[in-house]
């Protein structure tokens, strides 16, 4: 009986499509939220807000918008570091080029900017697809870094290449730099995941959301029925670079303190593929079980070794990490492609008619 639907009626059509219609649902969030918002930055210690949690929130982020494309618009992506890198170096020279202005207005323009560049690199995704696709949004991924690599400007000719991400505030508080606190910082990143997490459950419930799916379920069908591939697609493509746009800015300014293209290699592309892979296509939920999962699993192992007084801990907590991460991506194409997200919702279903037969 722990849960259930049985009594709750709806009288609406608003409540008939809420994003969470029962009762449970809405206390688990709401348990959840005051965990992030206010548990965590009250126990918490810097380490784990700056180590731990500032990282995983950017990484779902970052996840969430590869989801969107991938999960809800089937097209596949390899290119998800340069479009993060886009947004970082965008930020920065928006940030530097106009010190005065909200770093929440930077962050946006950063974002809008990658939208466009996205759109750019979706071009080919109106004639090819699938292996090709992959490999072409590869090619973006390498272009953009040797771009901001090889041209000065975007670095505002500094010798090294590595440029201090500056002070910047939100609404008069400062949400960047050595001047704010790792609780603002973390506090801030919360409240843009959150807001950015909302509308990407609303945008998936919409028209635009629909034709997503139609295009990722059949594309032929899709457009048989009224579904433009041009719109569909491109549309995807500037929202989920929108989002890995904004990932990219928080990871330069919320975390590293730090703009630099070999902080968003193709081995970030590869680590966020895995987290919606293993967190699940298509869900919300997903993108956040499969950035814990990736952040915390070296830790994880790294604790684990140590206790059992193993020598070169860390070296070892590398290999295994690159192998139980190669097995369980075998393990959740093949037994559960829908990955965390859908087994969780087999425990909700198996709650639901507890202690009756399945």
């Amino acid at each position: 009986m722990i849960y259930r639907e049985t009594g709750q009626f709806k009288t609406s059509y608003a409540a008939d499509q809420a994003i969470l219609r029962l009762r449970e649902d809405r206390i688990g969030l709401l348990v959840i939220l005051a965990i992030a918002y206010v548990v965590m930055p009250l126990v918490a210690s810097e380490y784990w807000l700056s180590t731990i949690m500032l990282p995983f929130l950017i990484y779902a982020l970052a996840a969430l918008g590869l989801n969107i494309l991938t999960g809800y618009a089937g097209q596949i992506s390899l290119g998800t570091g340069g479009f993060m890198a886009t947004g970082a170096f965008a930020a920065y020279k928006l940030a530097t080029a106009f010190p005065g202005l909200d770093f929440v207005v930077v962050l946006v323009l950063a974002g809008l900017i990658t939208a466009f560049v996205g759109i750019l690199f979706g071009l080919p995704s109106l004639r090819i697809k699938g292996f090709y696709l992959a490999v072409a949004t590869l090619a973006a991924q390498f272009f953009l870094l040797w771009l901001y690599n090889k041209i000065p400007w975007f670095t505002n000719y500094s010798a090294s290449g590595v440029i201090s991400a500056p002070t910047r505030t939100a609404f008069g508080i400062p949400v960047t730099g050595f001047e704010a606190s790792v609780t603002t910082k973390y506090l801030f990143v919360l409240v843009v995941v959150t807001l950015l997490s909302l509308a990407a459950k609303n945008m998936t419930r919409l028209e635009v959301g629909r034709s997503w799916m139609a295009i990722r379920d059949m594309d032929i069908a899709a457009e048989i029925i009224g579904i433009r591939p041009l719109t569909a697609k491109l549309s995807a493509f500037a929202v989920s670079s929108f989002y890995c746009g904004i990932a990219g800015a928080l990871w330069a300014f919320s975390y590293t303190g730090a703009v630099e293209a070999l902080a968003f290699d193709i081995g970030v592309s590869f680590r966020v593929l895995f987290m919606i892979i293993i967190g699940g296509l298509g869900t919300i939920l997903g993108n956040y079980l499969g950035a814990a999962f990736i952040v915390l699993l070296p830790i994880f192992l790294n604790n684990a070794l140590l206790g059992l007084g193993m020598q070169e801990a860390v070296a070892m907590a590398s290999h295994l990490e690159a192998m139980i991460m190669g097995a369980l991506i075998v393990f959740f194409l093949i037994v559960e492609p829908h990955g965390l997200a859908r087994l969780w919702q087999i425990l909700k279903e198996k709650l639901r008619k507890w202690p009756f037969p399945y």
